[in-house]
Formats: C-alpha cells, sequence, structure tokens
C-alpha cells in the first residue's frame, strides 16, 4: 500500500526531530535530516500497523475482510 503524509521537522540543536501530524504518536528523529525522516517512517508504519492489528481483534472470525484501495 502507498500512502504519503506529511513530515514536519525541526532543528534542535545538533539533533532533527520529526512528527507527522496526521498519524498522532508518530515521532522521529535523528542527527541527519535524512536519518530523521527515515526514523518517522518507521514509526508511521509502526503506528499504522498497531492500529490495524487493534482494530481487527473485534471482527468475528466468519465476517469477510477484502482490501479497499484509495488513490
Amino acid at each position: 500500500m502507498h500512502n504519503e503524509f506529511t513530515a514536519v521537522l525541526e532543528n534542535d540543536g545538533d539533533w532533527f526531530i520529526a512528527y507527522c501530524p496526521e498519524i498522532p504518536g508518530a515521532n522521529g528523529q535523528g542527527k541527519t535530516r535524512d536519518e530523521c525522516l527515515q526514523n518517522l517512517s518507521d514509526a508511521v508504519a509502526l503506528v499504522l500497523q498497531d492500529r490495524r492489528e487493534d482494530a481487527l481483534r473485534g471482527v468475528p472470525a466468519d465476517a469477510e475482510q477484502t482490501v479497499v484501495r484509495v488513490g
């Protein structure tokens, strides 16, 4: 699945910090801009995976599941 999200980057002394407004809880940091963005990307993936797993815990075993693609 391909998704694009906003990365807000700030410089904090020797560090870059970033967050994604669309995905609360997804934050990244790094000594370089690229490292920070990669860490943010990893955090977004982990948050989304956790939310998907959590959302599916209550789905009945006999319910049909399929994939819907967006954009």
